[in-house]
Order: C-alpha cells, then structure tokens, then sequence
C-alpha cells in the first residue's frame, strides 16, 4: 500500500471553503489519509473514488441528506455519529449546518488486509459506534501531536477500523479467522521480529513490515503476536524503546535529546512525557539515580 493523499479522496476536502486544521499528509501512513476541519453548509454531486470515505461528526446535531443525482435519503446526525461512504459510488450531499468533521479514508488493501479477503461496504448515514468514533479521535489525537514515531501504533488503529467497518457494514457474511490463526507465533518467528525491531528502534516501523518477515498477513500477525506476549505490536515496541532509553540514561553520557531520537521518541518532552506515563519517572530524574 501507498500513503494516500487529496488525489484519493472524493472531493469534498477540496471544496474551496474547507481549511484542514490537521491532517496525514507527509506522514506516510500505507493506504490512509485523515483530516480534520470545520465544514459549511454545501449541495454538491462527487465522483466516485477508490477509497472508502467515513466522516466522525464532532458537533451536531446537524441534517444530512444524501443519495446518487439525487437525494433520496436524510438523517439528523448527533455529535458521535458518522456517514459511511463506499469506495466506487457517485456521491450526491447536503450539509445543513457548520459542522466539525474528522475524515478517514481507507483503500481498499487496507480493508482487505484486515479481513484476509475483499469487502464491500454498505452506504451508511447517522450511526453511532462508540468503539469506531473512539478508533477515529485516536488518529486525529496522533495528528495533534504530529508524531513520525507512532507510526506501528497508526497501523494497529488503521487495522482495527478497517475490520470494525468490514464487522459491522460489510454487505457479505465475513468469515471469522480459522481457529490456527489464532496461534501465537512460534519463536523463531518472535526471535525473528523482536531482533528487527531492536535493531530500527528509531525508525518508523510498519505493521506490514513485521509481517512480511514471517509471512503473515497484518491481521494473521498481530493475533499471533499478541497471543505470545500479551500485548499488541505497537505497545511491545514502545516497552522496547523505554527499555533502551532507560539503559542508555543509566549508563551513557548521550544527551536526553540524544537518546529520545535514537529510541524512536520525536523529541525529548515526547520521551519525558511517555517515561513519566508509563514508568513514573523522568528521563532527568532516572538519569541522576543512575
């Protein structure tokens, strides 16, 4: 998959009175594209596009109308709830008010990597799900944040949307994984992984790439690999890398900016701020207990 970009959308982003406050552009999330912004009352007709469109409304209630050259259906959609547009479909809208809106488009790879098989989805208008809209402002918070480093974390979020939408829109029956996938993985499989991770902890690391180094699907893999350490990738790579801090502020004479970027944090109040969340302790602090 490739990071996806306003090329990908279907329009409405590009209206001339919608400013982004934040998006994923120049992040380099694989088959995923997210923006935030406030929205004006509008009727327009979109193209279809390759992705499928889902909008997070963060205010309301405002009225929606939609259909394909006309409108055909309408729905007054409280803060919490979303519209669901799939990938291929002309699309004809109404807003009926300003709106704050989060938008994620998904390929179709990605949906597909989540459920190991195509999908197709159902149009959608005015449902709540607190489980997605909680997926939805986990993204926009990494946005808030511009963190290049979160990027194992992205994918994980970007995996479990895909299959809540294929679970819960999905117009065919989705086959639940075979009860051999859910194995965790074997130690040479483990080995394999923790050692690549150990050697890039400060790059950015994609799920896919895990993955692909024991052949397994994003999905297959991180099943295996939480039945075997208990946690999702993101939160083992992250153990990995406070581990990797802590040894080197007990024992080096590298800066703390130093070693927050070597450890894959974005800068050192990003490092101080994950050490004290999740160890009780700062960087300053373990440093001088040394």
């Amino acid at each position: 998959m490739a990071e996806l970009g306003l090329r990908d959308t279907n329009g409405i982003l590009c209206l001339p009175w919608i400013r982004p406050e934040r998006t994923s552009a120049g992040l380099g999330w694989d088959g995923l594209y997210v923006s935030t912004q406030r929205e004006q009352p509008y009727r327009a007709d979109f193209d279809a596009a390759g992705c499928h469109q889902l909008i997070l409304h963060r205010s309301g209630p405002v009225t929606v109308r939609r259909g394909r050259n006309r409108l055909t259906s309408s729905r007054r959609i409280p803060t919490g709830g979303y519209f669901l547009h799939p990938a291929g479909k002309d699309l004809t809208v109404e807003l009926g008010g300003e709106l704050d809106t989060v938008h994620v488009y998904l390929d179709q790879a990605a949906i597909r990597q989540a459920c190991g098989h195509a999908v197709e989805l159902d149009e959608v208008l005015g449902s709540h799900d607190p489980l997605l809209e909680q997926l939805v402002l986990s993204l926009d918070e990494v946005l808030r944040e511009r963190d290049t480093s979160a990027r194992t974390y992205v994918d994980h979020i970007g995996n479990l949307l895909a299959a809540r939408l294929a679970r819960n829109h999905s117009r065919g029956r989705l086959v639940e994984p075979a009860k051999a996938e859910r194995t965790a993985l074997t130690d040479r499989q483990f080995d394999t992984v923790r050692e690549w991770m150990c050697d890039r902890l400060d790059e950015p690391i994609p799920l896919a790439s895990m993955a692909g180094l024991v052949g397994l699907s994003v999905s297959q893999f991180s099943r295996k690999f939480k039945a075997r350490t208990g946690s999702p990738p993101h939160r083992f790579l992250l153990r990995l890398r406070l581990e990797q801090a802590s040894r080197l502020l007990r024992t080096g004479t590298l800066s703390i900016a130093e070693i927050a970027v070597r450890c894959g944090f974005s800068h050192q109040e990003h490092l101080t701020r994950t050490m004290r969340e999740h160890l009780g302790v700062t960087p300053a602090a373990l440093r001088r207990a040394g």
